[in-house]
């Protein structure tokens, strides 16, 4: 289903006009305030099935996954809550194992988007609509028990590096190598895992002497292991920049325009600050969503 500019026209002024909201009896999903334009708007396959279906890997603080495999909590869990409600339809989570998964998944309509969060990029947009809602930093964990000479992320040029197989920081890793033999030092070992968690327990257990995480994720991990571990951040010399991340929605299905008009009411009704603010993520927080940015720059 594609929206024409008409459509999303009519879904951003509806959704600012602050309609009222139509209430649903027997436990339905309600209609959101200012929302009914959004519903009305969202691809036909997604009001039939009254539920918007997002993939997830193991990645704290985004999807904290509990013993049964199937509870999911964090950052994702309130957002997808937050966006459900103004789009008038439920969400749910299906844990995957890793990156490459979820976008098969996608494309295969298995699930209809990915939180990630994943790096916006112009090849990603063929394939998918990227709504951009946080900024990031690669940080690298490092275990206290571990290497004391490791002071700034320059230190670990030589050093074996854990991070998430086909995430941002497996790239910014490639982009550090390059720095230290630009200074003519050994490049580092990238150990790849499935997901955030093989990530850190590398880390603790020694087989990595540091582990690549969001900068979210480790002010997460700091939070909670303060005795654990302390980290650095890559710097712009040494290739890493300030990344976009954003959610992914196949292209082909007609949802991303419509999620995007939903972000936009989130950061409107203050929802998306009140997720920020709760997981300690200010300093990665945006002024406001953006919609396939990488392919404007």
């Amino acid at each position: 289903m594609r929206l024409s500019r008409t459509i999303l026209a009519g879904v951003a002024a509806s959704a600012l006009a602050g309609a009222a909201a139509c209430g649903a009896g027997g436990g339905e999903t309600p209609r959101p305030a200012g929302g009914t334009a959004l519903y009305d708007a969202l691809p036909d396959d997604i009001k039939d099935a009254g539920v918007i279906r997002f993939a997830g890997d193991s990645h704290p603080p985004y999807r904290i996954v509990a013993n049964d495999g199937k509870t999911v909590t964090g950052i994702d869990k309130d957002l997808q809550d937050a966006l459900g409600k103004v789009l008038g339809v439920r969400t749910e989570i299906s844990i995957v194992n890793g990156l490459p998964a979820a976008l098969s998944g996608m494309l295969a309509s298995r699930y209809d988007a990915f939180n990630g969060p994943v790096k916006d990029s112009a090849e990603r947009e063929k394939q998918f609509d990227a709504l951009v809602w946080m900024v990031t930093r690669t940080s690298y964990l490092i275990p206290k028990a571990g290497s004391s000479s490791i002071k700034s992320a320059g230190d670990l040029c030589g050093k074996r590096v854990a991070g998430t197989s086909g995430s941002i920081t497996e790239d910014q890793a490639k982009r550090l190598t390059e720095w230290c033999a630009k200074q003519g030092k050994p490049a580092l070992e990238f150990i790849g895992f499935a997901d955030t968690n093989g990530t850190i327990l590398a880390a603790k257990s020694g087989r990595a002497d540091a582990a690549s995480v969001t900068e979210s994720a480790a002010l997460d991990v700091i939070s909670k292991e303060k005795d654990a571990f302390t980290y650095v951040t890559q710097t712009d010399e040494q290739g890493a920049g300030i990344d976009q991340l954003a959610m992914l929605v196949p292209k082909s299905g007609g949802l991303g325009p419509v999620m995007f008009e939903a972000f936009k009411e989130i950061f409107k009704n203050g929802e998306y600050k009140k997720i920020m603010d709760k997981y300690g993520l200010q300093k990665v927080a945006v002024e406001e969503p953006k919609l396939n940015a990488a392919a404007t720059q």
